[in-house]
């Protein structure tokens, strides 16, 4: 796997980014948590007159191998028909993208099906089925990871290139919040039981035998490696090539210093990945909602988030995300718009 450097935020110049925030024309602290994300961009960015112009959300698709046990209550091909429709600008993500004025990039990189001849769907195609049943085997090789960490990148970079500033990520995948949820687990030492909910829609019975697969393919790689692994082991063994190309992008985004925005269970839990390789690229990331998938709450502790959102959301493609990019706009208008104390010349009485 590549290396990324990446480094905390300089917060040599806190201290001005506070008093510009404490002189701008309100009581101290009473834009609540707009002040706390103005903070963090300013630092993040090193200004005192940050942006979040050209905003883009990069739409990884690939399908998983464990999709073949019966973990979904959506057939497989569901990935490759709402890739389509991502394509024809048809689906949740494609309207908010729109309203606020993403640049959205659909990307294959595992899809099970031929999209070649889709026009709007870049091909960065990496294992053509997409993953193998991780009940059996790796869902992935260690060269195959490497090349979808590699591509993410590669599709951040031409965001920031192109004067992103704020980057989102979102995934079509069935069986991706298997893959999740034994990330979460491995990861965060966590009963797999507490991990895993309905996805799509699975019924009481439907999750028991989700638990019940998602814990033998548990017990098969620990038992393998004798309870000795490595983050990068388990990311590996059942990720999905969406979910590692999504990694990449937030790898190389928090290197370049670009804010990144994570949307639900699944994205939460490739920035648990992020985090847990690179800690300190915690800095870079806002998260912009708490779903309904269950443990997604639990996970959003265990990388100290506050999310902006709770709307009941669970469809994934990175909706929740782009939903809170307003708030984040709101936050860095207030500092480049409001008037100061002396400006509007307002007796300052704090």
């Amino acid at each position: 796997m590549r290396t990324f450097d990446i480094k905390a935020p300089d917060r040599g110049m806190l201290d001005d980014i506070t008093a510009r925030i404490d002189n701008l024309n309100k009581p101290k602290g009473s834009l609540g948590l707009l002040e706390d994300i103005a903070r963090q961009v300013c630092l993040i960015q090193q200004t005192l007159t940050p942006s979040v112009a050209h905003p883009c959300h990069l739409l990884f698709g690939a399908d998983h191998g464990i999709e073949r046990e019966g973990v979904s209550a959506s057939p497989r091909e569901i990935t490759w028909q709402q890739m389509k429709n991502f394509a024809a600008g048809g689906a949740a993500i494609n309207m908010l993208c729109r309203q606020h004025g993403f640049t959205l990039r659909i990307i294959d990189a595992g899809v099970d099906h031929d999209l070649s001849d889709i026009k709007g769907i870049i091909n960065k195609k990496i294992m053509p089925h997409g993953t193998e049943d991780f009940l059996y085997s790796a869902a992935m090789s260690g060269a195959d990871f490497d090349k979808a960490i590699d591509t993410g990148a590669a599709m951040a970079d031409e965001c920031f290139d192109e004067g992103c500033r704020l980057l989102t990520c979102g995934e079509m995948g069935i069986g991706n919040t298997s893959a999740s949820s034994v990330w979460m687990s491995l990861l965060c030492g966590i009963p797999v039981e507490e991990c895993t909910g309905a996805g799509s829609g699975l019924a009481p019975a439907g999750v028991r035998h989700k638990t019940d697969v998602l814990g033998k393919a548990i017990k098969r790689f620990t038992g393998a490696c004798g309870g000795h692994y490595e983050t990068a082991d388990v990311l590996r063994e059942f990720g999905g090539l969406e979910m590692a190309c999504a990694l990449g992008a937030m790898l190389r985004a928090a290197e370049r210093r670009q804010l990144v925005v994570i949307d639900g269970f699944i994205m939460t839990a490739c920035a648990l990945a992020a985090i847990r390789l690179y800690p300190q690229a915690r800095n870079y990331m806002i998260f912009g909602h708490q779903g309904d998938e269950r443990g997604h709450k639990l996970l959003l502790e265990q990388t100290g988030a506050r999310p902006l959102l709770n709307l009941g959301l669970r469809l994934g493609e990175g909706t929740g995300a782009v939903c809170a990019y307003p708030i984040i706009d709101s936050s860095v208008r207030m500092i480049n718009e409001m008037n100061t104390f002396d400006n509007a010349h307002i007796t300052k009485f704090f």
